[in-house]
């Protein structure tokens, strides 16, 4: 579905830290005092979009989402079915309630009313290229057809941290989107520490919600570093971006891949943090983090360049059998409740 991960890097704020004790507490380090009063979008058309955002991430589940059937082959990204999305969804439902996906294309336009059957609760669109007409369409025709379900959009993915893009050309595209769908609630998605860039400022006053990565994985001192020092250090980079951000602020990717065991990477590890994680960061409406990701994705090691460890991020393998930690994760207790029809 999405045109692959590009690979992955912490950026240039890579925290060094002399004692490990200390990494996690001291995250906010890395980033500069704000200059300002933390900027944020305030569109009163999008309020009723960002309550039930606010909902979702206070009382329920959001896990990041790519379909199974989705994968870049040589380049090419191939076209996903509904049979497959909706056997995803099924795995996924009883524990999550909330969806984030990358791309609108290929195949993903089956989503919202594959998730509004399930009993989904809200739905934040990826759109991978934000300067495709055709998928930004795809996008808002979702959220027309499924008001009560899509509660916001993201634009691309990680385009300021690969330079595809500039925060110039990414805040004009946001400034055509609430033009276009001004109760839409939209956002953009990339590592904390490009938020904390002297650029950020302008594209930050147009989020209506903020969707950061915060990889504990990526950071120098990972290695040495405690389940419980790698959630510290989540809950500390979203305090600081709470600094520089007034809006929800909602942690799209964190998380530990299940392999390779010789980097030291397993399913216990990656339980162990999530656990430690939901210790340390209860959910609200205006914090929360979403799991990431929803299944394993072999074809993303060839992607990465033959990174193994890239293929493992999933809750779930790539047959959407559950890890063995996954079990523990208590199932949804609110009741599901079906989004409106699709409107007319």
């Amino acid at each position: 579905m999405s045109p692959g991960r590009r690979g992955r890097a912490g950026g240039p704020r890579r925290l060094a830290v002399a004692g490990l004790a200390a990494a996690a507490l001291l995250a906010a380090a890395a980033a500069p005092a704000p200059a300002a009063a933390p900027a944020c979008a305030v569109r009163p058309a999008a309020a009723a979009s960002l309550a039930r955002l606010r909902a979702t991430m206070a009382e329920g589940r959001f896990i990041a989402y790519n379909p199974t059937a989705a994968q870049v082959v040589n380049g090419t990204v191939t076209t996903t079915d509904a049979a497959s999305i909706a056997a995803d969804l099924a795995v996924l439902r009883p524990r999550f309630d909330g969806l984030i996906t990358y791309a609108a294309g290929h195949g993903a336009h089956d989503i919202p009313a594959i998730a509004a059957a399930q009993h989904f609760h809200a739905l934040i669109i990826g759109v991978w290229n934000p300067f495709d007409e055709a998928e930004i369409a795809a996008a808002l025709d979702a959220a027309r057809l499924f008001p009560r379900l899509v509660v916001g959009v993201s634009l691309g993915n990680e385009l300021l941290l690969f330079k595809t893009h500039t925060f110039q050309e990414l805040t004009a595209v946001f400034d055509r989107i609430h033009a276009r769908a001004p109760q839409l609630a939209v956002s953009t998605s990339e590592p904390f520490h490009m938020y904390y860039e002297a650029q950020a400022g302008g594209l930050l006053a147009q989020m209506d919600f903020l969707l950061a990565h915060v990889h504990p994985v990526y950071q120098s001192w990972f290695r040495g570093a405690s389940e419980a020092q790698d959630a510290d250090f989540v809950v500390n980079v979203v305090a600081e971006l709470a600094a520089h951000y007034c809006g929800p602020i909602l942690v799209k990717e964190t998380g530990e891949p299940t392999a390779p065991a010789s980097e030291g990477y397993t399913s216990a590890r990656q339980g162990a943090f999530y656990e430690a994680l939901r210790r340390v960061f209860p959910p609200s409406g205006t914090r929360a983090f979403a799991y990431f990701s929803a299944f394993d994705a072999p074809w993303r090691q060839a992607d990465s360049g033959n990174r193994e460890s890239e293929a493992h991020w999933g809750l779930y393998d790539a047959q959407r059998r559950p890890k063995p930690w996954v079990t523990r994760l208590p199932e949804l207790s609110t009741p599901p409740v079906r989004p409106a029809p699709p409107a007319r």
